[in-house]
């Protein structure tokens, strides 16, 4: 395996976002809040303007992108001012770190961006990406919460603070 690059793509590179984002929802649409066929069909400007909220982060290995995160500044639950959402590694890649390679990436930029203390859901019967995330530092905080997206899915918060060296 040739060494991970780690990246945060600007509004020109919505399609590398894009494209990222609609494999996740083909391979994993049951982990995620959003829908294959509803954000297959947003335009290029709906993409680019989604970099206005949301910073996205990708993973190549082997010079070939295989995984994505966002993170949006926010004031969120237990002090978190960053919420890290969308994260999905390509099947091919995973066990590689890829998702320690970019939460290396957000902490390391954590205090210039405002990333400090990291949130992020997960739903309640996500037991490999919980693992996944409790490996990172991430602990989980409060009860279970219904999902707004989803009927009947309540999600996990999790919380970890930025490592810094």
């Amino acid at each position: 395996m040739s060494q991970i690059k780690v990246e945060l793509l600007t509004a020109e590179q919505w399609a590398r976002a894009r494209e990222l984002r609609l494999a996740s929802l083909r391979d994993s649409a049951h982990a995620f809040g959003g829908n294959l066929e509803t954000e297959s069909a947003e335009t290029e400007a709906q993409w680019r303007a989604k970099f206005e909220k949301l910073n996205y982060i990708v993973a190549s290995a082997e010079g070939v992108d295989s995984a994505i995160m966002t993170v949006e500044n926010l004031k969120g639950d237990f002090g978190a001012t960053a919420w890290v959402g969308g994260c999905w590694s390509s099947p091919e890649y995973r066990g590689v770190g890829l998702l320690k390679a970019m939460m290396k990436f957000v902490d390391k930029h954590a205090q210039e961006k405002g990333w400090q203390r990291q949130g992020l859901g997960v739903w309640e019967d996500n037991f490999p990406a919980i693992a996944a995330y409790e490996k990172l530092g991430f602990v989980a905080m409060g009860e279970p919460k219904p999902s707004t997206r989803v009927a009947n899915k309540f999600y996990i918060r999790m919380i970890r603070d930025a490592v810094t060296s």
